[in-house]
């Protein structure tokens, strides 16, 4: 089992979008990321990050609300294992192993066994299975003990105990291979017939074969913030941060300045903008003058706190929305920028602190 969690590795996908996170995993037969349509819903581009290409922007090719699929541009020369699709049927008692991006965190992998291979919802046949699902895990892959995709991670049942549900294989290949029927085409599937309806075939904006209204990938509208959140990706633009790449879910922005991880998100309902730099990792020994350290910061430090939050070093920000403007903000952020980059070598260098990647 070690080796295909560790083979899944190159192939598990983390998207991002301005409403949602989740995962994908990359085909490499067929050139495509793979995952769910509520993942990338209402965007025509996301973000995405892999273990072997860099973060970035890319386009929504095929989106499929009937059996929550959808299909991603995938970035040139990915280098990336061959992972082959499951043939037959799977049975109850199966191991498999669900692979992803829990909670935006970094790829996980879980075990557990399968109940049901025939759990219909919608007139839909789900593997029902106990591998722990949580927010982020949708649009991952479901993998037997041979390392073969068997599903597509989809849904789990709240507060059911670990009771999650998969698209069965046969779902996608079939999709997949529709799809391809007509090369280099954005396509969306027709809730009305099911059938795919591509760039060329789509009639004014309705299915050729129903009459059905349809709306391509391509034809979504830009994502615009508004309010509070346009103003703090001015800002982060102001800076010289990619706004697009920095959006990690709503009202919340990822930022990395030097060796500094920085995560800024907005709390409507309190009306708080929080700025956390996760600097570094607690040393395992000699603690004693690290915590006096911050304690004698978090005392000089005008505006800023030092905190742990488990075994992270985190400098953070507090800003109350209806005190933000361009000026405070630029001020405030870029202080908060400039500390976080020049503490976490301080942390490192002299109090023996761990960088994150070193863990």
């Amino acid at each position: 089992m070690k080796e295909i969690i560790n083979l899944y590795k190159d192939v598990i996908v983390q998207i991002a979008t301005p409403y949602s996170r989740g995962t994908g995993f990359y085909l490499k037969k067929f050139n495509i990321i793979v995952t769910n349509e509520h993942v990338i819903r209402g965007n025509r581009e996301v973000v995405i990050n892999g273990e072997n290409f860099e973060k970035q922007m890319t386009t929504v090719i095929f989106s499929d609300v009937r059996f929550d699929l959808a299909f991603l541009h995938s970035p040139n020369n990915i280098d990336s294992p061959n992972i082959e699709l499951f043939i037959g049927e799977m049975e109850r008692g199966e191991i498999v192993i669900a692979a992803g991006h829990p909670f935006g965190l970094q790829y996980s992998a879980t075990q557990g066994i399968i109940s049901n291979v025939e759990e219909e919802k919608d007139d839909i046949m789900y593997i029902q299975h106990d591998a722990a699902l949580n927010p982020g895990n949708s649009g991952g892959p479901l993998i037997n003990e041979k390392g073969e995709i068997v599903g597509v991670n989809t849904f789990v049942i709240q507060n059911g105990n670990n009771v999650g549900f998969s698209l069965p294989i046969n779902y996608l290949k079939e999709t997949i291979e529709e799809f391809q029927k007509i090369e280099n085409q954005i396509g969306v599937r027709c809730s009305s017939c099911s059938n795919i309806v591509f760039e060329k075939t789509i009639d004014n904006g309705y299915c050729p074969h129903c009459g059905a209204k349809v709306q391509l990938p391509s034809e979504v509208d830009e994502y615009e913030a508004l309010g509070v959140s346009k103003t703090i990706e001015k800002l982060l633009s102001k800076m010289g941060h990619d706004v697009n790449l920095s959006r990690i879910g709503p009202n919340n922005w990822e930022i990395i300045q030097g060796s500094a991880t920085i995560n800024i998100s907005y709390h409507e309902k309190t009306g708080l903008i929080m700025g956390d730099a996760s600097l570094c990792l607690l040393p395992k020994e000699n603690i004693k003058p690290l915590y006096e350290y911050l304690l004698k910061q978090n005392y000089n430090i005008e505006g800023l706190t030092f905190s742990i939050k488990e075994n992270d070093i985190v400098l953070s920000l507090l800003i109350y929305d209806r005190y933000l403007n361009m000026d405070t903000g630029m001020k405030l952020l870029k202080h908060l920028f400039e500390q976080a980059d020049h503490f976490d070598n301080i942390l490192v260098e002299e109090y023996g602190a761990i960088w994150k990647n070193e863990d």
